[in-house]
């Protein structure tokens, strides 16, 4: 027994060291993050670094609307720039549009206006991304200073693309906190990713597919690309053209980080190939519920046995058309539950005794507290892997991007049922969908098991990514993890001149072979002919 205490104290005086160490030998950190909901899981991993001793520096805009420039955790640069885009108000018209479109009150050439400007929007958000680029890389004075600091390396979100830039310029190791990229989802940049049995975000498909559903994948695929290749990637090379010498391409920037800290795991994402340094740190923003606030957990508890349903549609649910937020009250209003709806705007006239609506409430929480039923969710990342991590079933309410194929993945493990904004006002369909989650405890149960396995890891998903951050800046890189396959022209990676270059030799020897063949058969008839003659 001594020796076992003896053992768990040195353990304590190593930890306590480690600790000390870390403290006194921080690294610095240049952040170039993105704004809404990617700057909450961004500023998490900010704060988890600072409090292990790392100075941080956040760049961001005079548009920011989300990063404040003053913080307890970080220090700021601020970029001024003449435009922005203001996220709410760039993305509520694209949400309504494209509900109008999917309860049909909205025409086929709308639906093509809608994609055109899709494009016009995505092309105007990664031009301003580009022209604070060019702002920063300018700025001679600001460029000089962040050489002077002398950062261990650049941690960035590369749905926007300034972070690789700068990092390019400044020859400095990139870690991605990422889901997204610039062209869309990030394996597809780095690892082999065959269409067969991978679905393209907005299919809508799973990793089994059918004859004609990956023919609809090879169309997203091709529809993707082309966004890239016409829309997105003008911009940012036109910044590497002006600022890195000849040759520089940005994709290969891009595929080039050192570390990719990606925000799901194979719980949540289908089985597909992965690279050594592609880190999976899903739910690493999920944490173990802390008590209520007062008012809330009486209300809580005044659900008896019965339990609460939370809702929560995102920033967008302001947009909500009012006969379907009736549809919805009205549906809570028949239940037993009581009912927390996270709701902005006009108060549904159908509402019940048992819903209580709110401008915010502590969703993680919520979803810890053992009284929690369900939740009716609209497919955001952050939002699903709190459900898998806390284990409640949804009911998911997709409105656009990535939330369909968000939710197909807890739908096709057992754990949701999925409606459209076609359907949701319909024959009941809402309260039926309610009634079906909670009445049935295959949903339970499916999304409690994919809590075991997602919380069944070696090490927290938020230490795992601290670990490997410092990784990188103890090690100035992590060159000896990336695949060198990004600076393989595609004819090499897809080994395209060598099966010409055997192809040539098998028709060559083919030849050559019937030549001899040839050459002989006519040198046998020649013999043949001067014995008779």
């Amino acid at each position: 027994m001594a020796s076992y205490n003896g053992s768990i104290s040195s353990y304590l005086l190593i930890s306590l060291l480690v600790a000390s160490w870390r403290i006194y030998d921080g690294g610095k950190i240049l952040v170039f993050p993105l704004e809404g909901s990617h700057w909450v899981n961004m500023d998490i991993l900010i704060k988890a670094l600072h409090s292990q001793g790392h100075t941080i520096t956040v760049v961001r805009t005079t548009q920011s609307w989300y990063i404040k420039e003053e913080s307890l955790h970080y220090s700021s640069i601020t970029i001024p720039v003449i435009d922005g885009v203001e996220f709410e108000e760039f993305v509520k018209p694209i949400v309504k549009k494209v509900i109008d479109i999917e309860r049909g009150t909205s025409s086929v050439l709308n639906f093509i206006h809608l994609q055109i400007e899709m494009f016009s929007a995505m092309s105007k958000v990664h031009g301003l991304e580009c022209d604070m680029a060019t702002a920063v890389l300018e700025d001679k004075d600001l460029m000089k200073t962040l050489e002077e600091n002398q950062y261990d390396l650049v941690l960035t979100d590369p749905a926007w693309g300034t972070g690789i830039l700068v990092a390019h310029y400044l020859q400095l190791p990139l870690v991605y906190n990422v889901r997204w990229i610039t062209s869309g989802e990030g394996h597809l940049a780095i690892a082999p990713s065959p269409m067969s049995y991978i679905p393209m975000t907005g299919s809508g498909l799973s990793h089994k597919m059918t004859f004609t559903e990956r023919v609809k994948n090879m169309i997203f695929y091709l529809l993707w690309e082309l966004q890239y290749r016409l829309v997105i990637q003008p911009h940012y090379q036109a910044v590497c053209d002006e600022f890195f010498q000849p040759g520089v391409d940005f994709y290969e920037l891009l595929q080039g980080a050192d570390l990719w800290l990606m925000r799901v795991d194979f719980v949540f994402e289908f089985p597909r190939p992965t690279m050594p340094n592609v880190i999976y740190m899903a739910g690493f923003q999920c944490k173990p519920a802390k008590p209520l606030p007062q008012e809330l957990e009486e209300f809580v508890q005044s659900s008896g046995n019965y339990g609460v349903i939370i809702m929560s549609l995102g920033t967008f649910v302001s947009e909500f058309p009012h006969d379907i937020a009736d549809v919805i009250a009205a549906a809570f209003a028949q239940l037993p539950q009581k009912v927390i709806w996270r709701h902005k705007g006009d108060r549904p006239a159908t509402l019940g005794n048992n819903t209580l609506l709110v401008q915010w409430m502590p969703q993680n929480d919520l979803l810890g507290h053992p009284m929690t039923r369900l939740f009716v969710a609209h497919g955001g990342t952050n939002g699903v892997q709190e459900a898998i991590y806390h284990g409640i079933p949804v009911v998911g309410l997709p409105l656009f991007f990535d939330q369909y194929d968000n939710l197909l993945r807890l739908k096709k493990r057992g754990g949701a049922k999925l409606l459209s904004m076609a359907t949701v006002d319909k024959n009941n369909n809402f309260l039926e969908a309610l009634q079906e989650v909670l009445d049935e405890p295959s949903y339970r149960t499916n999304m409690q098991r994919l809590s075991r396995l997602h919380r069944d890891v070696p090490m927290e998903p938020l230490d795992t990514a601290l670990f490997w951050i410092e990784f990188v800046m103890r090690h100035k890189g992590a060159a000896h993890l990336r695949t060198e396959s990004y600076r393989m022209p595609w004819y090499s990676y897809h080994s395209v001149d060598v099966v010409l270059i055997l192809l040539t030799v098998v028709v060559v020897l083919i030849l050559l072979l019937v030549a001899i063949v040839r050459y002989l058969s006519v040198r046998s008839c020649l013999k043949r002919k001067i014995k008779s003659e």
